[in-house]
């Protein structure tokens, strides 16, 4: 005894029977083919060309060094106001302006230090997107996530380094990132 059609309706019109099951194709004599099984003309398992959100994240990491080098400009800028004014004050000054004076100074000096940095790490990083493996990937997702840490101290100025470095993250986290940087290179 059969059991019954499970489809109450039967199959579509011009339809043959079991269409949609994968077909049992017979083993090759001559085994898989060398370079993973594919066939030549085929899907290649893993991107050649860098996708658009990885090459978006190239371009905000070079955006986000040259923001920076903008900073580093200022910084130093500060520093010689800084400087020029403490040479300024007379003898008579109160060693509390001349301690305010110090600590204002080796604070541009500790900014200048974390904008270089960052900037080298950004660059450094941008320039490595094209044959980089994973060790590049997981840079640029802990320099987007401490650039946009160091970006809350700053907030209204440094509001776009926190959606840049946000955007960094995403980008390069996604599925075809990690398939770019995933992908064997020879």
């Amino acid at each position: 005894m059969s059991y019954p059609n499970q489809n109450p309706y039967g199959p579509p019109p011009g339809q043959q029977p079991g269409y949609g099951y994968p077909q049992q194709q017979p083993p090759s004599p001559y085994g898989a083919y060398p370079g993973g099984g594919m066939m030549p003309g085929g899907p290649a398992p893993y991107p050649t060309v860098m996708p658009g959100g990885v090459k978006a994240a190239r371009a905000m990491l070079f955006v986000l060094a040259g923001l920076n080098l903008i900073g580093l400009i200022f910084a130093v800028w500060g520093l010689g106001s800084v400087s020029k004014a403490s040479k300024n004050t007379s003898e008579y000054a109160s060693s509390d302006s001349i301690t305010a004076m110090n600590v204002g100074k080796g604070l541009l000096i500790a900014i200048i230090v974390l904008i270089v940095l960052f900037s080298a790490a950004a660059i450094m990083l941008a320039v490595q997107f094209a044959n980089g493996g994973s060790g590049v990937r997981v840079g640029a997702i802990i320099f987007g996530v401490a650039n946009t840490l160091v970006s809350f101290m700053t907030f209204p100025f440094g509001l776009v380094h926190t959606v840049l470095g946000i955007l960094v993250i995403v980008f390069v986290s996604k599925d075809d990132g990690s398939a770019w940087f995933n992908r064997p290179r020879y």
